[in-house]
């Protein structure tokens, strides 16, 4: 069973039918995904974490064995409670997807065990793909597709997050804001926070557009974002300043890394919207690239390949691990990788 209808995922997601074993979130917006995932999560078991009644499960688990999520939907909880399957598809894999899908229906009909919940977070599933149909069509599965925010959901993330710490925005400040934030609803989660430390929780600020000009002209982390945008820039002498400017104001090693995967983040979502036939500058305003940084930004984004950041996300990801471990010498970590884009950059012509 498909739902689409806002109304029906907001109901279906306060309350999840105790009559579908199994559920499916898809779609490119995976901060949607994992939020909505992450919910009925939490209504299916008081803990999601509990090792003894929840069992996590990624594409690596299930290409080493191929048996591996039916053994899990099979076994009993040790708790006596209800058993929860997470599995986290990163992609569209046909071989997995398949073997995801014949497991999504068995467990839907009833025939493994029926005390146990599947809960599935995906990408974006195409037509074809046979997890995405077996959801749609089993009786005792539950089928969601999560699309990107509009900017009137974003503007209503936005009203409610801030009034739940007591802080809020003038119309014109929201209206800034909401086409400053990036559309993938996990980083605007993470702005959304940022500004309510700024506001102050519980304070009863109400910010001016004015004010909030001030607030995202100096961000704590600028430095960060330019250096990262110039080591993207193939500018590695101005990445390698601002990395040490940056550190000299009190960041640290994983911050530059994050702010590294978030300029990556935003190349990729442009270069996805220009492939499905988007103009550059309309998809650069939907990532929440700032005006000013515009026309640097679509340089970037003319010379990078979607093939070539995925050359780089491992890189991130690695440094990302490396630089959170006990002891790690992460400022020397996040530099090195500022300075690998940076030459991969200037491969490619920047």
């Amino acid at each position: 069973m498909e739902l689409k209808r806002r109304p029906d995922i907001d109901r279906f997601i306060g309350a999840p039918d105790r009559e579908a074993r199994a559920v499916l979130f898809y779609g490119r917006d995976r901060g949607v995904v994992r939020e909505r995932a992450e919910a009925v999560a939490r209504k299916v078991t008081p803990n999601p974490d509990d090792p003894f009644d929840v069992s996590q499960l990624t594409d690596s688990d299930l290409s080493d064995d191929g048996g591996r999520l039916e053994s899990e939907l099979l076994a009993q909880s040790l708790m006596g409670g209800r058993r929860l399957v997470r599995v986290r598809l990163s992609a569209e894999k046909g071989a997995i997807d398949k073997a995801v899908a014949e497991a999504f229906a068995a467990h839907a009909e009833g025939r493994l065990n029926p005390d146990a919940y599947l809960l599935v977070e995906a990408g974006a599933l195409g037509r074809d793909s046979a997890l995405r149909k077996a959801a749609e069509k089993a009786a005792g599965g539950v089928c969601i597709p999560c699309y990107e925010d509009e900017p009137g959901d974003v503007a209503r993330l936005v009203r409610e997050s801030l009034a739940k710490e007591q802080v809020g925005l003038s119309a014109d400040a929201l209206e800034l804001f909401v086409a400053r934030l990036p559309r993938d609803r996990g980083v605007a989660r993470a702005e959304i926070e940022r500004l309510v430390l700024y506001l102050g929780p519980g304070s009863g600020r109400h910010a001016s557009a004015q004010e909030l000009e001030d607030f995202l002209g100096v961000e704590p982390e600028a430095s960060l974002f330019d250096a990262a945008a110039d080591a993207f820039g193939g500018r590695m002498g101005p990445a390698q300043a601002g990395l040490r400017r940056a550190f000299g104001e009190g960041e640290s090693g994983p911050a530059a890394v994050r702010a590294a995967g978030m300029h990556l983040s935003k190349l990729r979502r442009v270069l996805t919207l220009a492939k499905s036939g988007a103009d550059m500058k309309e998809a650069a305003k939907a990532a929440g690239v700032f005006w000013k940084q515009e026309r640097e930004f679509l340089r970037q984004a003319r010379a990078w390949t979607l093939s070539e950041l995925d050359r780089i996300q491992p890189e991130v990801l690695d440094a990302d691990r490396a630089c959170k471990t006990a002891g790690s010498p992460d400022a020397l970590i996040a530099e090195r990788l500022l300075m690998a884009i940076a030459g991969r950059a200037r491969r490619l012509g920047l």
